[in-house]
């Protein structure tokens, strides 16, 4: 009877550890209990007080039991959830950072043509006259003259006294 005793109250989760303080023992559910909260959970995330009382009868567990297990299962859940979230972030970020790094060599390479091409802006074609004698470019202005900031450089003229040059240049 003595023995009988005994194992219960070793089976039973204890306030003392074996040195005497005051640390819990883990709980340690056997896989059909595991499995029915675990088939609980699936159902229903949470557990209203007579689910809960319930619960805990069909598995012999005190209803506080089960609640920190719902508790500690939805913590679960939400750090599992939080991970995946995280890496989906950390994907979308490397994305990110090599299109900024593409585009900010793009913007350089872009910057670096137009340094080197000559400043000039064209002109629509309609505007534009060419010069017979010295296939010069000429657009005509607000004022009627027909100079232009933006002209082309004229052929090289070599002095002729029986050319006529044109009015235009």
């Amino acid at each position: 009877m003595e023995v009988d005793a005994e194992e219960r109250v070793s089976s039973r989760v204890s306030d003392e550890d074996e040195d005497g303080t005051n640390a819990r023992k883990k709980l340690r559910l056997t896989k059909e209990q595991s499995a029915l909260l675990e088939e609980s959970f699936k159902q229903h995330s949470t557990l209203n007080p007579k689910q809960k009382q319930a619960l805990a009868r069909q598995l012999n567990l005190r209803p506080r039991q089960v609640e920190v297990w719902f508790q500690n299962r939805r913590a679960r859940t939400k750090l599992k959830q939080t991970e995946v979230d995280c890496e989906f972030l950390k994907k979308c970020c490397e994305t990110l950072t090599d299109e900024n790094r593409r585009l900010k060599k793009e913007l350089q390479e872009l910057k670096a043509l137009k340094l080197a091409q000559p400043l000039y802006m064209p002109m629509p074609a309609a505007t534009l006259t060419m010069c017979p004698s010295c296939e010069r470019l000429g657009g005509v202005s607000d004022n009627g003259s027909n100079k232009s900031p933006f002209s082309m450089a004229p052929k090289p003229h070599f002095y002729n006294p029986f050319a006529n040059p044109s009015a235009a240049c």
